[in-house]
């Protein structure tokens, strides 16, 4: 049997975010991407020019389809836009074997743009982050799920990684990459302890998708391995997100924040 990923989030008409970086991640690791869309936006590498949520009952509806169909082994939960969307996938999240469950909780675009509503905030920390295994936010995104204000150097991150995983009790990989320095470290914070992972500082414009991208490796991650802890899971993730990285700029896709290349190990194969 195909190990089978499902990623429930926003799709992004540029491609390089969302439910298509999803799908070409889920690709790239040999995992079979299937998908329930939680929005539509109107954006390209930009920005975001405006957001239509799906109703949470057809959200509700899509992953019944899926779920009563198809046997999934990890999921990634990425743009969930109002507390009624965050509401219905944290019912499918309980009631449903959806086996591990990636949160990305995306509150932010890179460009700056607003994705999640403060209702919808709310909901995703008290309902959905505890129902998760491993939750992925950056340092922004920690300080609103803490309501505190954000990490300014690596030891706040490694406090703010260790007070969120005290709370939810949801094993946390906080994003360093918002801090500065040669190196973009991540904290690893769950049950196995404390786990800081160093990537040298890729210079480049082309992130549109970064988060996206690292949680469906991880997702991915997770479908192929399903006895291996997070600890295991993150660094071949990681080495992923930072190939995607280096080959994006040679893309050339857009004028703004481009995407990442999640096919890169295509194109360099080929003749």
């Amino acid at each position: 049997m195909s190990a089978v990923a499902l990623t429930v989030a926003g799709s992004d008409p540029s491609g390089g975010a969302g439910v298509q970086a999803d799908l070409k991640t889920f690709a790239a690791h040999g995992v079979y991407g299937t998908s329930v869309l939680t929005a539509l936006t109107a954006q390209n590498t930009r920005g975001v020019r405006g957001v239509h949520v799906v109703p949470a009952g057809f959200v509700a509806q899509q992953l019944d389809a899926v779920l009563d169909d198809v046997t999934v082994h990890a999921t990634k939960i990425g743009m969930l836009a109002d507390a009624g969307v965050v509401a219905a996938v944290a019912a499918a999240v309980r009631s449903r074997d959806v086996g591990r469950v990636v949160l990305d909780p995306v509150m932010v675009a890179t460009s700056g743009d607003r994705l999640l509503d403060p209702a919808a905030v709310a909901a995703l920390r008290e309902d959905l982050l505890p129902l998760a295994d491993l939750v992925t936010p950056n340092v922004p995104e920690a300080a609103v799920l803490l309501d505190a204000e954000p990490a300014r150097d690596l030891d706040g991150c490694r406090a703010q990684a260790r007070e969120l995983f005290a709370r939810s009790g949801t094993t946390v990989l906080l994003k360093g990459g918002h801090l500065t320095g040669a190196d973009s470290v991540d904290v690893l914070v769950g049950d196995a302890g404390e786990l800081l992972l160093r990537r040298p500082r890729v210079d480049t414009t082309a992130t549109h998708g970064t988060g996206c991208t690292l949680s469906s490796a991880l997702a991915a991650q997770a479908a192929l391995h399903p006895g291996a802890g997070w600890e295991q899971l993150a660094d071949p993730a990681r080495d992923y997100l930072q190939a995607a990285l280096r080959a994006g700029a040679a893309l050339r896709v857009g004028s703004g924040h481009g995407p990442l290349d999640h096919a890169f190990a295509l194109r360099e194969d080929r003749p």
